[in-house]
């Protein structure tokens, strides 16, 4: 009985710390569009160069939290890519409104997904970002899931876009830790980690362990995930996800200032 009674206590609490975050979002409910999905704000969110301002090669991968109640628990991600001298971008991504789930068209980069806004993830230029464009059809026709879409756990947004980065070797990106179904690995146990360097294990996305130079530790218990990041300085908790000083994921270089000899400040790219 006293076994019994023990694990019903530990059982208990670990339900109590997985739900503590989406719990705590549910509260501040205030970054969610309680109203219809036709009339959520789908704008720009002005984090993408417009193809003046950037006329090389552009890879870049988002993330928004899920519309409505689901945004509680996890982001949707998707990837934005423009060819060099291109004008205009396409975004590849997977809904779960339509039978074949894939979507790769032309459209801004960087739209608020229905009311929540975006956050870059990472950001590939030039050559490197010419390469991926260059795989990225190829690999995205085998996708293996294209009619098939389960929010929780997997097959989902996130699952394709952590399986196309697996497949590029350029792309190492480190997912966010409450990107539900990028843990999932279909009828496979074990992956290197989309962040390049370092493996998983994955009980079908219900549960399984994480470790990566790039993501740091997780540990994922249905579908939500807690650990730690070293190298980014930061945590990661179940729904809010990970709080961290440094973003170990790819971004461009920024710009730096020179004086010339007649005193002109001018910029350029490290």
């Amino acid at each position: 009985m006293r076994r019994i009674k023990h694990c019903f206590i530990g059982a208990t609490l670990t339900f109590a710390v997985l739900l503590a975050g989406p719990l705590l979002l549910a509260a501040c409910a205030g970054f969610q569009d309680s109203g219809s999905w036709r009339t959520a704000d789908r704008s720009s969110a002005g984090l993408a160069p417009t193809p003046e301002q950037e006329q090389g090669a552009v890879v870049q991968v988002y993330g928004a939290r899920a519309y409505n109640w689901r945004g509680y628990f996890s982001v949707h991600t998707w990837i934005s890519t423009k060819e060099a001298g291109a004008n205009t971008y396409y975004v590849h991504q997977v809904t779960g409104w339509r039978h074949y789930v894939i979507q790769s068209r032309p459209d801004d980069p960087d739209r608020n997904w229905y009311g929540a806004k975006p956050a870059l993830i990472a950001d590939f230029r030039g050559q490197q970002a010419e390469r991926i464009i260059g795989q990225l059809g190829g690999v995205i026709e085998n996708y293996p899931y294209p009619t098939t879409y389960e929010a929780w756990p997997g097959p989902n947004s996130n699952t394709f876009v952590a399986w196309v980065i697996r497949q590029i070797p350029e792309m190492d990106v480190a997912l966010p830790s409450n990107a539900i179904g990028k843990d999932y690995l279909g009828n496979g146990l074990i992956s290197e980690v989309p962040g390049g360097a370092g493996y998983q294990l994955s009980l079908g996305g219900y549960f399984g362990v994480l470790a990566g130079v790039r993501e740091g530790l997780e540990l994922n218990i249905l579908g939500l995930s807690l650990g730690i990041n070293p190298l980014a300085l930061g945590i990661k908790l179940p729904g809010i996800g990970e709080l961290a000083l440094r973003n170990t994921n790819p971004m461009p270089e920024p710009a730096a200032t020179k004086t010339d000899g007649a005193g002109t400040v001018s910029q350029k790219t490290l």
